[in-house]
Protein backbone atom coordinates (compact mmCIF):
# COMPACT_ATOMS: atom_id res chain seq x y z
CA UNK A 1 0.00 0.00 0.00
CA UNK A 2 1.63 4.28 -0.49
CA UNK A 3 -0.33 7.29 -1.76
CA UNK A 4 -1.59 10.80 -1.58
CA UNK A 5 -1.53 13.28 -0.85
CA UNK A 6 -1.09 17.00 -0.30
CA UNK A 7 -4.08 17.15 -3.22
CA UNK A 8 -6.18 16.46 -0.30
CA UNK A 9 -6.36 20.35 0.72
CA UNK A 10 -7.39 20.99 -2.91
CA UNK A 11 -11.31 20.02 -1.85
CA UNK A 12 -11.73 21.06 1.72
CA UNK A 13 -12.83 24.14 0.55
CA UNK A 14 -10.53 27.11 2.10
CA UNK A 15 -6.92 26.81 2.69
CA UNK A 16 -6.16 26.14 6.15
CA UNK A 17 -4.03 29.18 8.19
CA UNK A 18 -0.08 28.49 8.88
CA UNK A 19 0.62 27.82 11.86
CA UNK A 20 1.61 29.94 14.69
CA UNK A 21 2.30 28.58 18.37
CA UNK A 22 0.47 25.89 18.49
CA UNK A 23 1.87 22.36 20.32
CA UNK A 24 0.87 19.41 22.32
CA UNK A 25 2.77 17.54 25.13
CA UNK A 26 1.27 14.15 26.16
CA UNK A 27 1.80 11.57 28.51
CA UNK A 28 3.79 8.54 27.33
CA UNK A 29 1.44 6.17 25.65
CA UNK A 30 2.60 2.90 27.54
CA UNK A 31 4.14 1.65 30.92
CA UNK A 32 7.66 1.19 30.69
CA UNK A 33 9.05 -2.42 30.65
CA UNK A 34 10.71 -4.15 33.37
CA UNK A 35 14.17 -3.78 32.52
CA UNK A 36 16.20 -3.96 29.82
CA UNK A 37 18.88 -6.86 28.97
CA UNK A 38 22.84 -6.67 28.83
CA UNK A 39 22.36 -6.85 25.33
CA UNK A 40 19.55 -4.33 25.14
CA UNK A 41 21.32 -2.29 26.46
CA UNK A 42 24.48 -2.75 23.93
CA UNK A 43 21.92 -2.70 21.21
CA UNK A 44 20.30 0.83 22.33
CA UNK A 45 22.84 2.36 24.45
CA UNK A 46 23.00 5.90 21.65
CA UNK A 47 19.18 5.88 23.12
CA UNK A 48 19.94 5.27 26.49
CA UNK A 49 22.27 8.76 26.81
CA UNK A 50 19.97 10.67 25.18
CA UNK A 51 18.90 12.62 28.78
CA UNK A 52 15.03 12.94 27.56
CA UNK A 53 15.04 8.97 26.00
CA UNK A 54 17.07 7.52 28.49
CA UNK A 55 16.51 3.40 30.01
CA UNK A 56 12.88 4.36 31.32
CA UNK A 57 12.01 5.57 27.63
CA UNK A 58 13.91 2.98 26.00
CA UNK A 59 11.62 0.47 28.21
CA UNK A 60 9.10 2.12 27.01
CA UNK A 61 9.83 1.60 23.52
CA UNK A 62 10.12 -1.99 24.62
CA UNK A 63 6.92 -2.27 26.10
CA UNK A 64 4.99 -0.68 23.21
CA UNK A 65 3.19 -2.99 20.81
CA UNK A 66 2.83 -1.23 16.85
CA UNK A 67 0.76 -1.46 14.16
CA UNK A 68 1.98 -0.46 10.30
CA UNK A 69 -1.33 -0.72 7.83
CA UNK A 70 0.80 -1.34 4.55
CA UNK A 71 4.58 -2.87 4.31
CA UNK A 72 4.93 -0.05 1.02
CA UNK A 73 6.52 3.02 0.31
CA UNK A 74 5.78 4.59 3.82
CA UNK A 75 5.76 1.14 5.61
CA UNK A 76 8.76 0.12 4.99
CA UNK A 77 11.24 2.91 6.39
CA UNK A 78 8.47 3.13 9.09
CA UNK A 79 9.35 -0.52 9.87
CA UNK A 80 12.79 -0.45 9.57
CA UNK A 81 13.36 2.38 11.63
CA UNK A 82 10.62 1.16 14.42
CA UNK A 83 12.57 -2.01 14.40
CA UNK A 84 16.07 -0.45 14.86
CA UNK A 85 14.56 1.77 17.78
CA UNK A 86 13.33 -1.14 19.91
CA UNK A 87 9.61 -1.25 20.05
CA UNK A 88 9.11 -4.63 21.34
CA UNK A 89 6.22 -5.85 19.46
CA UNK A 90 5.71 -4.92 15.63
CA UNK A 91 2.06 -5.72 13.89
CA UNK A 92 2.07 -5.48 9.78
CA UNK A 93 -1.14 -5.88 8.01
CA UNK A 94 -0.65 -6.15 4.24
CA UNK A 95 -2.14 -8.40 1.82
CA UNK A 96 -0.29 -7.37 -1.25
CA UNK A 97 2.73 -8.97 -3.35
CA UNK A 98 6.13 -7.29 -4.17
CA UNK A 99 6.37 -6.59 -7.15
CA UNK A 100 9.58 -4.88 -9.06
CA UNK A 101 7.58 -1.46 -9.95
CA UNK A 102 7.30 -1.42 -5.97
CA UNK A 103 11.77 -1.63 -5.44
CA UNK A 104 12.06 1.92 -6.58
CA UNK A 105 11.22 3.22 -2.89
CA UNK A 106 9.92 0.16 -0.92
CA UNK A 107 13.43 -0.52 0.32
CA UNK A 108 12.44 -3.17 2.68
CA UNK A 109 11.90 -5.76 -0.15
CA UNK A 110 15.09 -7.10 -2.39
CA UNK A 111 14.47 -8.21 -5.94
CA UNK A 112 14.67 -11.67 -4.18
CA UNK A 113 11.77 -10.81 -2.54
CA UNK A 114 9.56 -10.36 -6.01
CA UNK A 115 6.18 -12.19 -5.60
CA UNK A 116 6.57 -12.79 -1.82
CA UNK A 117 4.15 -11.31 0.56
CA UNK A 118 5.37 -8.16 1.91
CA UNK A 119 4.11 -8.77 5.36
CA UNK A 120 6.42 -11.49 4.88
CA UNK A 121 9.49 -9.85 3.22
CA UNK A 122 9.26 -7.48 5.54
CA UNK A 123 8.86 -9.64 8.61
CA UNK A 124 12.33 -10.63 7.54
CA UNK A 125 14.02 -8.23 7.11
CA UNK A 126 13.14 -6.72 11.02
CA UNK A 127 14.79 -9.93 11.50
CA UNK A 128 17.88 -9.19 10.48
CA UNK A 129 17.64 -5.47 11.42
CA UNK A 130 16.80 -6.35 15.50
CA UNK A 131 15.75 -9.82 16.35
CA UNK A 132 14.91 -8.53 19.49
CA UNK A 133 11.74 -7.30 18.09
CA UNK A 134 8.61 -9.81 18.11
CA UNK A 135 7.09 -9.10 14.70
CA UNK A 136 2.79 -9.96 14.14
CA UNK A 137 2.03 -10.80 10.56
CA UNK A 138 -1.31 -10.15 9.71
CA UNK A 139 -1.43 -11.30 6.15
CA UNK A 140 -4.96 -9.61 4.77
CA UNK A 141 -6.78 -6.87 3.28
CA UNK A 142 -7.89 -4.86 6.32
CA UNK A 143 -12.09 -4.21 5.92
CA UNK A 144 -14.63 -3.27 8.47
CA UNK A 145 -14.60 -7.25 9.24
CA UNK A 146 -11.24 -7.57 10.78
CA UNK A 147 -10.06 -3.84 11.37
CA UNK A 148 -10.98 -3.67 14.98
CA UNK A 149 -10.09 -7.37 16.01
CA UNK A 150 -6.51 -6.31 14.58
CA UNK A 151 -6.29 -2.83 16.16
CA UNK A 152 -6.90 -4.01 19.58
CA UNK A 153 -4.18 -5.82 19.97
CA UNK A 154 -1.65 -2.58 19.39
CA UNK A 155 -1.09 1.01 21.59
CA UNK A 156 -0.46 2.88 18.46
CA UNK A 157 -1.31 2.93 14.97
CA UNK A 158 1.57 3.62 12.04
CA UNK A 159 -0.85 4.65 8.90
CA UNK A 160 0.68 3.24 5.80
CA UNK A 161 -2.11 3.06 3.08
CA UNK A 162 -2.57 4.46 -0.01
CA UNK A 163 -6.31 4.70 -1.05
CA UNK A 164 -9.02 6.76 0.44
CA UNK A 165 -11.04 3.75 1.42
CA UNK A 166 -8.49 2.40 3.49
CA UNK A 167 -7.78 5.70 5.18
CA UNK A 168 -10.71 6.56 6.19
CA UNK A 169 -11.38 2.76 7.75
CA UNK A 170 -8.06 2.90 9.66
CA UNK A 171 -9.37 6.97 10.82
CA UNK A 172 -12.58 5.44 12.01
CA UNK A 173 -11.52 2.22 13.76
CA UNK A 174 -8.81 4.53 15.47
CA UNK A 175 -11.46 6.69 16.85
CA UNK A 176 -13.78 4.01 17.80
CA UNK A 177 -11.41 2.17 19.77
CA UNK A 178 -9.74 5.50 21.01
CA UNK A 179 -6.48 4.58 19.53
CA UNK A 180 -3.78 7.38 18.15
CA UNK A 181 -2.40 6.97 14.76
CA UNK A 182 0.31 8.69 12.64
CA UNK A 183 -0.36 9.79 9.52
CA UNK A 184 1.24 10.10 6.03
CA UNK A 185 0.75 10.87 2.80
CA UNK A 186 2.87 11.44 -0.42
CA UNK A 187 2.65 12.01 -3.88
CA UNK A 188 5.42 12.96 -6.65
CA UNK A 189 7.68 15.41 -4.58
CA UNK A 190 5.18 16.58 -1.94
CA UNK A 191 4.26 14.88 1.46
CA UNK A 192 2.30 15.35 4.68
CA UNK A 193 2.00 14.03 8.18
CA UNK A 194 0.32 14.04 11.33
CA UNK A 195 -0.70 12.61 14.37
CA UNK A 196 -4.72 12.20 14.52
CA UNK A 197 -5.83 11.44 18.40
CA UNK A 198 -9.50 12.00 18.98
CA UNK A 199 -9.26 12.24 22.93
CA UNK A 200 -6.59 15.04 22.33
CA UNK A 201 -7.50 16.67 19.34
CA UNK A 202 -8.63 16.48 15.77
CA UNK A 203 -9.10 13.24 13.76
CA UNK A 204 -8.51 12.61 9.86
CA UNK A 205 -12.59 13.71 9.16
CA UNK A 206 -11.92 17.24 11.31
CA UNK A 207 -9.31 17.72 8.41
CA UNK A 208 -11.06 16.07 5.25
CA UNK A 209 -14.60 15.34 6.28
CA UNK A 210 -15.41 14.08 2.87
CA UNK A 211 -13.24 12.14 0.49
CA UNK A 212 -12.71 14.04 -2.71
CA UNK A 213 -15.07 13.60 -6.12
CA UNK A 214 -13.57 10.48 -8.01
CA UNK A 215 -10.87 11.49 -10.15
CA UNK A 216 -9.88 14.24 -8.74
CA UNK A 217 -6.24 13.18 -6.82
CA UNK A 218 -4.65 10.82 -8.80
CA UNK A 219 -2.76 8.00 -6.96
CA UNK A 220 1.03 7.44 -7.01
CA UNK A 221 0.49 4.62 -9.54
CA UNK A 222 -1.06 7.16 -11.79
CA UNK A 223 0.82 10.41 -10.87
CA UNK A 224 4.29 9.11 -9.56
CA UNK A 225 6.49 9.43 -6.38
CA UNK A 226 9.95 10.19 -5.79
CA UNK A 227 11.69 7.45 -4.20
CA UNK A 228 13.44 8.88 -1.43
CA UNK A 229 10.32 10.90 -0.29
CA UNK A 230 8.97 7.87 1.55
CA UNK A 231 11.64 8.19 4.18
CA UNK A 232 11.26 11.66 4.30
CA UNK A 233 7.99 11.36 5.51
CA UNK A 234 7.93 7.70 7.25
CA UNK A 235 10.77 8.82 9.26
CA UNK A 236 9.22 11.58 10.27
CA UNK A 237 6.16 9.31 10.99
CA UNK A 238 8.74 6.71 13.05
CA UNK A 239 9.72 10.03 14.84
CA UNK A 240 6.05 10.69 16.09
CA UNK A 241 5.40 7.68 17.11
CA UNK A 242 8.84 7.19 19.37
CA UNK A 243 7.76 10.49 20.80
CA UNK A 244 4.01 9.15 21.68
CA UNK A 245 5.36 5.95 23.28
CA UNK A 246 7.59 7.53 25.52
CA UNK A 247 6.00 10.85 26.49
CA UNK A 248 8.77 12.87 24.75
CA UNK A 249 8.39 16.27 22.52
CA UNK A 250 5.62 18.13 21.43
CA UNK A 251 3.37 15.76 19.41
CA UNK A 252 1.81 16.88 15.69
CA UNK A 253 -1.55 16.18 17.23
CA UNK A 254 -3.28 19.32 15.93
CA UNK A 255 -1.25 19.76 13.29
CA UNK A 256 -0.45 18.98 9.73
CA UNK A 257 3.54 18.99 8.71
CA UNK A 258 3.90 19.75 4.77
CA UNK A 259 7.04 19.17 3.08
CA UNK A 260 7.88 20.43 -0.36
CA UNK A 261 10.99 18.27 -1.56
CA UNK A 262 11.49 20.46 -4.70
CA UNK A 263 11.96 23.86 -2.74
CA UNK A 264 13.66 21.69 0.64
CA UNK A 265 10.71 23.13 2.27
CA UNK A 266 8.26 22.65 4.96
CA UNK A 267 5.37 24.25 6.82
CA UNK A 268 3.04 23.85 9.78
CA UNK A 269 -0.58 24.52 9.13
CA UNK A 270 -3.00 24.09 12.15
CA UNK A 271 -5.73 21.65 11.99
CA UNK A 272 -8.62 22.24 14.76
CA UNK A 273 -11.14 19.58 16.21
CA UNK A 274 -14.35 19.96 14.09
CA UNK A 275 -17.02 20.22 16.39
CA UNK A 276 -19.28 19.54 13.87
CA UNK A 277 -17.31 16.30 13.13
CA UNK A 278 -19.30 13.75 12.15
CA UNK A 279 -17.11 10.96 13.74
CA UNK A 280 -15.63 12.82 16.94
CA UNK A 281 -17.50 16.34 17.30
CA UNK A 282 -20.04 17.10 19.68
CA UNK A 283 -22.75 15.22 18.37
CA UNK A 284 -21.46 12.24 16.07
CA UNK A 285 -23.86 10.85 13.44
CA UNK A 286 -21.20 8.00 12.27
CA UNK A 287 -21.30 5.48 15.21
CA UNK A 288 -19.63 2.67 14.16
CA UNK A 289 -18.21 1.51 10.84
CA UNK A 290 -19.57 2.07 7.69
CA UNK A 291 -20.73 -0.37 5.37
CA UNK A 292 -18.91 -0.02 2.76
CA UNK A 293 -16.18 2.09 2.45
CA UNK A 294 -15.16 2.04 -1.53
CA UNK A 295 -18.75 3.52 -1.75
CA UNK A 296 -18.30 5.83 0.69
CA UNK A 297 -15.17 7.07 -1.33
CA UNK A 298 -16.19 6.33 -4.76
CA UNK A 299 -13.82 5.26 -6.62
CA UNK A 300 -15.26 5.88 -9.93
CA UNK A 301 -18.22 8.25 -10.42
CA UNK A 302 -22.03 7.22 -10.68
CA UNK A 303 -21.41 9.39 -14.12
CA UNK A 304 -18.50 7.15 -14.87
CA UNK A 305 -20.67 3.98 -13.74
CA UNK A 306 -22.95 4.61 -16.22
CA UNK A 307 -21.26 4.75 -18.91
CA UNK A 308 -19.21 2.20 -19.45
CA UNK A 309 -22.60 0.20 -19.77
CA UNK A 310 -22.14 -1.78 -22.85
CA UNK A 311 -19.40 0.57 -23.73
CA UNK A 312 -16.78 -1.55 -22.49
CA UNK A 313 -14.48 -3.39 -24.72
CA UNK A 314 -11.58 -5.73 -23.74
CA UNK A 315 -7.98 -5.95 -25.36
CA UNK A 316 -8.94 -9.04 -26.84
CA UNK A 317 -11.74 -7.62 -28.80
CA UNK A 318 -9.73 -4.43 -29.70
CA UNK A 319 -6.88 -6.28 -31.49
CA UNK A 320 -9.57 -7.86 -33.20
CA UNK A 321 -10.38 -4.67 -34.64
CA UNK A 322 -7.64 -3.85 -35.36
CA UNK A 323 -6.33 -6.71 -37.39
CA UNK A 324 -9.91 -6.74 -38.71
CA UNK A 325 -9.18 -2.94 -40.31
CA UNK A 326 -12.00 -1.53 -38.29
CA UNK A 327 -11.98 2.28 -38.65
CA UNK A 328 -11.31 3.38 -34.88
CA UNK A 329 -9.94 6.42 -33.26
CA UNK A 330 -7.70 4.68 -30.05
CA UNK A 331 -7.53 7.35 -27.34
CA UNK A 332 -4.67 7.43 -24.73
CA UNK A 333 -5.83 9.47 -22.18
CA UNK A 334 -3.03 9.43 -19.63
CA UNK A 335 -0.32 11.93 -19.27
CA UNK A 336 2.49 12.29 -21.39
CA UNK A 337 5.04 10.72 -19.01
CA UNK A 338 3.09 7.53 -18.98
CA UNK A 339 2.79 7.63 -23.08
CA UNK A 340 6.34 7.38 -23.31
CA UNK A 341 6.92 4.22 -20.94
CA UNK A 342 4.18 2.28 -22.65
CA UNK A 343 1.85 2.65 -25.46
CA UNK A 344 -0.63 0.89 -27.27
CA UNK A 345 0.02 0.78 -30.97
CA UNK A 346 -2.02 3.23 -32.97
CA UNK A 347 -3.47 5.15 -30.01
CA UNK A 348 -3.35 9.30 -29.92
CA UNK A 349 -2.43 10.94 -26.63
CA UNK A 350 -5.22 13.09 -25.59
CA UNK A 351 -4.78 13.64 -21.28
CA UNK A 352 -8.32 13.29 -19.33
CA UNK A 353 -8.21 16.72 -18.08
CA UNK A 354 -8.47 18.17 -21.81
CA UNK A 355 -11.64 15.94 -22.87
CA UNK A 356 -13.13 16.80 -19.50
CA UNK A 357 -12.57 20.59 -19.38
CA UNK A 358 -14.12 20.24 -23.30
CA UNK A 359 -10.78 21.50 -25.15
CA UNK A 360 -10.19 18.91 -26.93
CA UNK A 361 -13.47 17.64 -27.96
CA UNK A 362 -12.56 19.54 -31.11
CA UNK A 363 -10.00 17.08 -32.14
CA UNK A 364 -12.45 13.69 -31.53
CA UNK A 365 -13.47 12.62 -35.48
CA UNK A 366 -17.24 12.03 -35.75
CA UNK A 367 -16.80 9.26 -38.84
CA UNK A 368 -14.56 6.71 -36.50
CA UNK A 369 -15.52 4.54 -33.29
CA UNK A 370 -13.65 6.08 -30.56
CA UNK A 371 -11.81 4.35 -28.19
CA UNK A 372 -10.49 5.52 -25.11
CA UNK A 373 -8.11 3.77 -22.92
CA UNK A 374 -5.67 4.62 -19.47
CA UNK A 375 -3.25 2.42 -17.15
CA UNK A 376 -6.28 0.51 -15.74
CA UNK A 377 -9.40 1.81 -16.75
CA UNK A 378 -10.75 4.17 -14.29
CA UNK A 379 -9.36 7.51 -15.98
CA UNK A 380 -10.75 6.65 -19.28
CA UNK A 381 -14.46 5.32 -17.86
CA UNK A 382 -14.68 8.88 -16.39
CA UNK A 383 -13.33 10.30 -19.84
CA UNK A 384 -15.71 8.61 -21.48
CA UNK A 385 -18.99 9.56 -19.41
CA UNK A 386 -17.61 13.19 -20.26
CA UNK A 387 -17.54 12.35 -24.19
CA UNK A 388 -21.06 10.58 -23.73
CA UNK A 389 -22.74 13.52 -22.04
CA UNK A 390 -20.93 15.93 -25.09
CA UNK A 391 -22.59 13.96 -27.49
CA UNK A 392 -20.59 10.85 -28.77
CA UNK A 393 -22.49 8.62 -28.00
CA UNK A 394 -20.65 5.29 -29.51
CA UNK A 395 -17.76 5.76 -27.98
CA UNK A 396 -16.20 3.47 -25.61
CA UNK A 397 -13.36 2.34 -23.55
CA UNK A 398 -10.66 -0.35 -22.89
CA UNK A 399 -11.21 -2.65 -19.87
CA UNK A 400 -8.32 -2.75 -18.08
CA UNK A 401 -6.24 -0.02 -19.23
CA UNK A 402 -3.02 -0.82 -20.76
CA UNK A 403 -2.14 -3.14 -18.29
CA UNK A 404 -5.08 -4.95 -19.84
CA UNK A 405 -3.66 -4.94 -23.51
CA UNK A 406 -0.17 -6.01 -21.75
CA UNK A 407 -1.57 -8.77 -20.20
CA UNK A 408 -3.72 -10.20 -22.92
CA UNK A 409 -2.09 -9.14 -26.32
CA UNK A 410 1.77 -8.19 -25.54
CA UNK A 411 3.38 -9.19 -22.99
CA UNK A 412 6.59 -7.64 -24.26
CA UNK A 413 5.58 -4.24 -23.58
CA UNK A 414 6.98 -3.33 -20.33
CA UNK A 415 4.03 -2.46 -17.29
CA UNK A 416 4.59 0.17 -14.33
Amino acid sequence: MAAALPGERQWRGSPLPILGEFTVSLPPLVEPAAELTVDEIRRYSRHLIIPDVGVEGQKRLKNARVLCVGAGGLGSPALMYLAAAGVGTLGIVDFDTVDESNLQRQIIHGVSDVGRAKAESASASIREINPLVEVKIHNTALDRDNVKEIFAQYDLIVDGTDNFATRYLVNDAAVLLGKPYVWGSIYRFDGQASVFWAEHGPCYRCLYPEPPPPGMVPSCAEGGVLGVLCASIGSIQVNEAIKLLAGVGESLVGRLMVYDALEMSYRKIKVRKDPNCALCGENPTVTDLLADYEDFCGAVSTEAQEAVVDATVTAGELKAWQDAGKEIFLVDVREPAEFEIVRIPGSTLIPKGDIVSGHALGKLPQDRQIVLHCKSGVRSAEALAALKAAGFRDAVHLQGGVLSWIRQVDPSLPAY
